[in-house]
This record gives structure tokens, C-alpha cells and sequence, in this order.
């Protein structure tokens, strides 16, 4: 590590929550405890306030330092945690205060990623998160080295071991950079080649711990790890799943979302949402017996946002309707009849069937499913439909001609004719023009 640190001899902290009023600054405090959790600390204090910004010097004011410090002593903790993002100058001050260790929200965040990540890719997106994150407080580790003076013979080696580190974890993030680009590349190809064999992707997306895992384990029969934590999923997982009247699709499991998600975290991880960015269509699942449902849509909205997927179409899945009073598995539609959520649990494997159901509805509109006659002449557009993994049947009449039993969407058919060089007007009807 870059940082000179007391020597820790355990995972005991107090953990500190100011309560600001609505705002940027705002948390929720009964995440902040999952968070802790999740990440493998004991919490043995919690000290909170009310404050309406923060204080510059410390983010809280000098009595709280003072308290936090006595709490530090009493229990001989090694770590305070603060439920906010904290500048490298107040987690300095506040260090030197204390004489512990302080982690901020988004250092927790990312200390929690670095412990999930079980994938090459994964492993690889949490260090840049982690190395652009440390840049800001590499200053910090080079405290017990006498700073350069001007002139000859001043010149101490703090700076100079300072700038050697700095170009190392540079040199690091462009190393991890490179290596991503080619992770992205493949995971790219393997989309184009599911885009070239018509099969359409569901993404499940998400706050973190509203049950994606394990709704995508009880539909695909699969073992992701799942866990009533936050991020027990990091790695995006992809299954292929049988729904009528579509036939296969892919399926894909992905990292789930939280209120203020560190921007860092999210670029790092942008290989990985992408598969939610270039989805036919999300499964945004929600835990709709928590407290703050509505604010957790939002944060995950933002999310999507932020990766450019909200052009892309969802079905909301209200999750866990076992914990209801009166939950009961559902369909709810729009004024037109189209689907826009499902009420079930994935735990009690309820409401599945609704849910396969919704599916086929929403994406099962542009399915082509019908027989068509090729002749002798037309095998390339055969041997296309054939790549395309679209033909079902095959049989051939007395006069040579190919009968093709197919089952595609219908723009991949369009596509198909393109690449064949036929008239879509041989097999699909043409609208008639309207009157001048």
C-alpha cells in the first residue's frame, strides 16, 4: 500500500452519520450498516449528527471530533467510518485527529467491490476504481519523509519518492486501461454474435440486494452466488432461458446499484453495464417491501442514465412479495394492454409464469414464425437463415424448391433479404400507401 498506517489489529469501528437535510449530502443509515456488514466490520459505535453542510476542516464539527476520538480510545478501534464522501484533506485531518484509520462511503463501496470481484475482468475494474481513487490521497503515505527545500543540499526525498509513486500507479492505470480495452473487445464480439443468431438479451438490473441473483438462478436453474448482502454479484453471468412465443434468450445477471454510486466505479465497470446498455430489454427488479422502494427505482434510473440505457424498453419486477401482507403475484399493464410490471418472489418462486408471460408479450410482437418457399436460385438467402440458427424445418417440394419452417425477428429477416439480395415483397406483405 502507498499509505503509512497505524497497524491494524482488527476490523472493530465506529461509524459516524450526519444527518444533512435533503440533498446531495443526504444518506440512508440503515444502508450505511448493511454496507459495513457486507464489507466484514464490526461496528461498536455509532455517533450521528445534525448538521446542514459540512465543516471544512473536518466534515464534522470539533466537539464530534472530540467524541469520536474518546470512542476510538475506549474501545480501541482501529477504523471510523463515515457514511459521506470526504475530501483527502479533511481524511487527513481527520486521521491525524484520531490516530486511526478513516474510510470514507466511497472508499467502503470500493473495499466491498474488491472483495466480490472473482472474475479476471471484475478483479481488473475494481483496481482502476481503486487506483484512481487512492491518486487523490497518495500524499498521505510520505508524512514521516522530510519534505524538499530550496536550495542545494535542502533537497529531502519525500517529494521525489512522492512523484516516483505517482508515475507508478500511472503507469499501473494505463497497464489496466489496455487490458480492458481488450476485455471490452471481447465481450463486444460475443454480443455481435448473438445480435448475428437472432437471439434477443433480457438484462437484470437493479438496486443492490432487491433479489437479481436469485431470481435469475431460480429462472435458469444456475448457482450465482447469491446472498442477502449487498453486491453479492459482481460479474455479469449469462444463461439462455426458454420463453414462449420467443423461444431462447439470453439472460444476463448484473452488478447491482446504489445511491451515489462513485462515478469511478461506474466508468471502471462500463464493460460490464454495457450488457444493460445494449439489452433488448431490461428486467429492472425491485425489492418492493423496502422502506425507500421509490427512492431505489430513482438511483437506479440515474444509473441508467449515466450509461445511455433508457431508450431501452423495461419491465419493472416488484420483487420479494412474500414479505407483503397481502402480496399476491400479478401482471399490472399500461392503458394499451402492454405489460410495464410483475409482482412475484423469486424466493418462493411465485408469479413465474406471469412473468415468462410479460416477456413474450413485450418482445415477442416482431417475432416471424411462418413457412416460406425458396427456389433452387435462393440458397444464399438459405445458407444466411441457416447462420442465423432460424430455420426450424426443411423440407423440399417435386419442382426442387426449399419449404423453410423459420422463426426469427422480423428485422433480422429484413437483414437477411438485404444481405441476399431479394425484394423484401416475395415474403413480407407491403403496407398499402395511404390516400393522397
Amino acid at each position: 500500500m502507498f499509505f503509512e498506517r497505524p497497524q491494524s489489529g482488527g476490523e472493530t469501528a465506529v461509524l459516524v452519520h450526519i444527518d444533512f437535510p435533503e440533498g446531495a449530502n443526504r444518506e440512508d443509515l440503515a444502508e450505511f450498516r448493511e454496507l459495513v456488514i457486507s464489507a466484514g466490520a464490526d461496528p461498536v459505535e455509532l455517533v450521528t449528527s445534525k448538521r446542514d453542510v459540512p465543516e471544512a476542516k473536518y466534515f464534522i464539527g470539533s466537539g464530534k471530533v472530540e467524541e469520536i476520538r474518546e470512542l476510538v480510545q475506549l474501545h480501541e478501534v482501529q477504523l471510523v467510518i463515515f457514511n459521506h464522501s470526504i475530501t483527502p484533506s479533511q481524511e487527513r485531518n481527520l486521521e491525524k485527529a484520531l490516530q486511526c484509520r478513516v474510510l470514507d462511503r466511497t472508499g467502503l463501496i470500493l473495499d466491498i467491490f474488491a472483495q466480490r470481484a472473482r472474475t479476471h475482468e471484475g478483479k481488473l475494474q475494481v483496481e482502476l476504481a481503486q487506483l484512481q481513487f487512492q491518486s487523490t490521497r497518495l500524499i498521505r503515505g510520505w508524512t514521516h519523509l522530510e519534505r524538499q527545500k530550496g536550495g542545494i543540499g535542502m533537497r529531502g526525498p519525500g517529494e521525489t519518492q512522492l512523484e516516483t509513486d505517482r508515475r507508478l500507479l500511472r503507469e499501473r492505470v494505463k497497464n489496466i486501461n489496455a487490458r480492458l480495452i481488450k476485455v471490452r473487445a471481447q465481450r463486444q464480439q460475443g454480443r455481435r454474435a448473438r445480435q448475428r443468431s437472432s437471439t434477443p438479451t433480457v438484462a437484470i438490473v437493479g438496486y443492490t440486494n432487491a433479489g437479481k441473483s436469485t431470481l435469475f438462478n431460480a429462472l435458469t436453474s444456475s448457482e450465482v452466488y447469491a446472498a442477502n448482502q449487498l453486491f453479492a454479484t459482481l460479474d455479469p453471468t449469462l444463461r439462455r432461458l426458454p420463453v414462449e412465443p420467443i423461444g431462447e434468450v439470453v439472460l444476463a445477471d448484473t452488478v447491482g446499484f446504489i445511491r451515489h454510486l462513485p462515478h469511478k466505479l461506474v466508468e471502471a465497470f462500463q464493460a460490464t453495464l454495457q450488457e444493460a446498455a445494449e439489452a433488448d430489454l431490461l428486467m429492472h427488479v425491485v425489492d418492493c417491501a423496502a422502506a425507500e422502494r421509490d427512492d431505489n427505482i430513482h438511483e437506479v434510473d440515474k444509473v441508467l442514465a449515466e450509461i445511455e440505457a433508457t431508450d431501452v424498453p423495461q419491465l419493472r419486477v416488484y420483487n420479494k412479495i412474500d414479505l407483503l401482507e397481502h402480496g399476491k403475484a400479478r401482471i399490472d399493464r399500461d392503458e394499451h394492454g402492454k405489460p410495464v410490471a410483475v409482482w412475484l418472489s423469486a424466493m418462493q418462486r411465485q408469479g413465474f409464469d406471469l412473468l415468462e408471460q410479460a416477456i413474450g408479450e413485450l418482445m415477442g410482437d416482431d417475432v416471424m414464425s411462418e413457412d416460406i418457399e425458396l427456389k433452387p436460385n435462393d440458397a444464399k438467402l438459405r445458407a444466411i437463415l441457416y447462420e442465423l440458427g432460424a430455420i426450424r424445418e426443411e423440407r423440399y417440394d417435386d419442382n426442387g424448391n426449399m419449404l423453410l419452417s423459420i422463426r426469427l425477428q422480423r428485422q433480422d429477416f429484413r437483414r437477411a433479404l438485404a444481405r441476399a439480395d431479394i425484394a423484401e415483397s416475395r415474403f413480407i406483405p407491403q403496407q398499402p400507401e395511404p390516400w393522397q
